[in-house]
């Protein structure tokens, strides 16, 4: 891209058409919005791009790009009772919470997503994801259950499931966990794991919150035709891919564009 424009700016071209560049920032990040390309379409900087075509660089590394994937962070917080750690009976354990609720959506998240047959044909690595990968609690002696617990995470979605859909089944998991809490405990943590306090009219919850980022998958067929991609990406280096890495807006700009492309 750098050699692009310099060559542009030096060699000074006649071109008819206007070759407009465009870097992302803020790709990575989850929690300081508004300074991505989100923010470019939100306020119409992109609209000259929808006389197309726009060309969307380093989508899967080197290879030709047919599709990526939706993205939505998600923070579950556990909460329990704080007690010593000498009487967990008299404990709900925050973190026994989190672990179990998370076992019991990521149960119920593949039972209702399964891998899809386009997923194959795509050639995505991977079907649809929800798993951890960050975890919290407040600080506190090591003999101490604490009162709370957050795991943070995300799923990642092929563009063969709406991402809204998923979030609306991921509530109404969590809403079955809190009606019934103590149904997660099966004995898997010991006789002393509980979720219900009975005797202190004391119940167990989880809070879940999606964070803003949310963003929906693309596939080639969004604008183009598959089968036209299949035989010209077999003299390319590399190969055709498809990831379920997001990227920002590519859904959205995908539907307003005249012919958008990925790279």
């Amino acid at each position: 891209m750098t050699e692009l424009f310099r060559q542009l700016g030096t060699l000074k071209p006649q071109l008819k058409p206007t070759v407009l560049g465009v870097f992302i920032a803020n790709e990575e990040n989850s929690t300081l919005l508004g300074i991505g390309v989100d923010e470019l379409v939100k306020r119409g900087m992109l609209d000259k791009c929808k006389e197309g075509p726009l060309y969307w660089l380093d989508t899967a590394d080197s290879q030709p790009c047919i599709g990526t994937g939706g993205i939505a962070a998600w923070q579950l917080t556990a909460h329990g009772k704080l007690f010593h750690s000498g009487l967990p009976h008299k404990s709900i354990n925050p973190i026994e919470l989190a672990m179990d609720a998370v076992t019991e959506i990521q149960r119920r998240f593949y039972e209702d997503f399964p891998p899809h047959p386009e997923e194959e044909r795509y050639g995505f690595a991977t079907c649809s994801t929800l798993k951890p990968t960050q975890w919290s609690y407040p600080s506190g002696s090591i003999n101490q259950i604490p009162g709370s617990a957050t795991v943070c995470g995300d799923c990642r979605i092929t563009p063969f499931y709406d991402v809204e859909q998923v979030m609306s089944k991921i509530r109404v998991y969590v809403d079955d966990i809190n009606a019934n809490p103590n149904a997660l405990a099966r004995g898997q943590r010991g006789p002393y794991s509980k979720y219900e306090l009975p005797d202190e009219g004391l119940k167990g919850r989880v809070d879940l919150k999606f964070f803003e980022n949310v963003g929906k998958g693309v596939s080639e067929e969004h604008f183009c035709c598959l089968g036209s991609m299949l035989p010209a990406g077999s003299g390319v280096a590399g190969h055709l891919a498809a990831i379920v890495g997001s990227r920002a807006m590519q859904h959205q700009l995908a539907r307003q564009l005249v012919n958008l492309e990925l790279n």
